[in-house]
């Protein structure tokens, strides 16, 4: 398989650092995660894992991309329940330990996929929108293409902005919606990077063959001239 990479010298010369972060639970931020570290040459790196089932959003994505392992970092944490990271984790009689989420230094491309939304809790005292804070790396916002996602997404905006948390642009994913994406971007100033449709068959070349379309390289190249 050929990957698609960004041209853009100055992504590669910063080794830029990502986070995947969505308005919701299940607004498709593995798929977002997948079709970014194929189209950047990036690593993944999930840090903590609620839910195991078929290997977690690591193994899904090593499923759909076939990477070499060298191409995944290990989580942090791993939890059997599919529940909310601070509950998965009570579950088992663990806390996460702040200390064990530090971005990991690599040489290359770097996306960081959070758990859940913005706001859920990795412990009693901690969100995981004030652990972005602490990564201090652009956001890419995954956001659903329909009905809701107009009051989800600028509510998202909003928390980040009050955090002065650099967001880097929102992707739309499902169905393609005619008005959200632009009334969305009307009321925030936030860029659309791109709608990703529902596609048949999730697949390395289904992803690699959106990226081209969407012609990813020139609007990442221009979306980072402003980092």
């Amino acid at each position: 398989m050929v990957n698609s990479g960004i041209n853009s010298s100055k992504m590669t010369s910063q080794n830029s650092k990502f986070i995947i972060c969505g308005t919701d639970t299940d607004v498709g931020k593995t798929i977002v995660s997948a079709f970014f570290v194929q189209g950047l040459i990036a690593t993944y790196w999930k840090p903590i894992q609620s839910g195991l089932e078929n290997g977690g959003d690591t193994g899904q994505i090593s499923k759909i991309l076939k990477l070499p392992k060298n191409r995944f970092i290990d989580e942090s944490y791993k939890f059997k329940a599919a529940v909310s990271p601070h509950w998965a984790a009570e579950k088992e009689n663990r806390e996460i330990n702040l200390e064990k989420l530090h971005i990991p230094i690599i040489k290359n491309n770097l996306i960081i996929e959070t758990a859940g939304g913005l706001m859920v809790p990795l412990n009693r005292n901690w969100l995981q929108i004030d652990q972005i804070k602490i990564w201090n790396k652009p956001v890419i916002l995954v956001a659903r293409s329909g009905l809701g996602t107009i009051n989800h997404t600028l509510l998202s905006i909003e928390a980040l902005r009050k955090r002065s948390i650099k967001i880097l642009g929102i992707v739309f994913n499902g169905k393609i919606h005619e008005d959200n994406p632009k009334t969305i971007n009307k009321f925030s100033g936030i860029p659309v990077i791109c709608q990703l449709p529902i596609l048949k068959n999730i697949t390395a070349l289904a992803l690699k063959e959106q990226w081209e379309k969407q012609k990813m390289d020139d609007q990442m190249g221009r979306l980072l001239e402003d980092i």
